[in-house]
């Protein structure tokens, strides 16, 4: 299983305004890091250019962020222990505070490429039930649905 994992953030202005500038040439080394680290499986990109992002239909000023990796170590390990850290740390100077989840995540199959709906509505998922096996975060993590739960989950009770 690999660990999908999507978040949003709202920008304090567009992305082609100075406010934003900093954060915008920061995107294509955090993204070469990324793409590089142990573990990391696949991104949505925006296009071609390396400070694009993700287009989508969800609002003008919401930032998409949304990859798979092959565990919550490769994961965190990139998150927390590499230069995105450092950016992490600043995303006040970007983006609006967020009161409700504004990141998910979810075990997929190896192979799997999830869509940027199916990452929506986890995240919806979370926002609306709280944490559990299908949407979750780094505080509430759930292990991979083991080959045995899977089974017995398809049998009738």
């Amino acid at each position: 299983m690999h660990l999908a994992q999507l978040n949003v953030a709202h920008m304090r202005a567009p992305k082609e305004s100075p406010e934003l500038a900093e954060f915008v040439a920061a995107l294509e080394p955090i993204n070469a890091i990324s793409d590089v680290a142990p573990g990391f499986v696949w991104r949505l990109k925006g296009g071609d250019d390396p400070t694009d992002t993700v287009r989508h239909d969800y609002g003008d000023l919401l930032l998409i962020n949304f990859s798979v990796w092959e565990s919550r170590e490769t994961l965190w390990n990139f998150v927390y222990r590499t230069a995105h850290l450092d950016y992490l740390r600043r995303r006040r100077e970007w983006f609006l505070r967020n009161a409700e989840p504004y990141s998910v995540m979810w075990w997929i199959p190896d192979g799997y490429t999830p869509s940027l709906a199916e990452g929506m509505e986890r995240l919806r998922r979370l926002r609306a039930e709280g944490p559990g096996p299908e949407a979750f975060t780094f505080t509430d993590f759930h292990e991979p649905p083991t080959a045995e739960a899977e089974n017995l989950a398809g049998q009738p009770a």
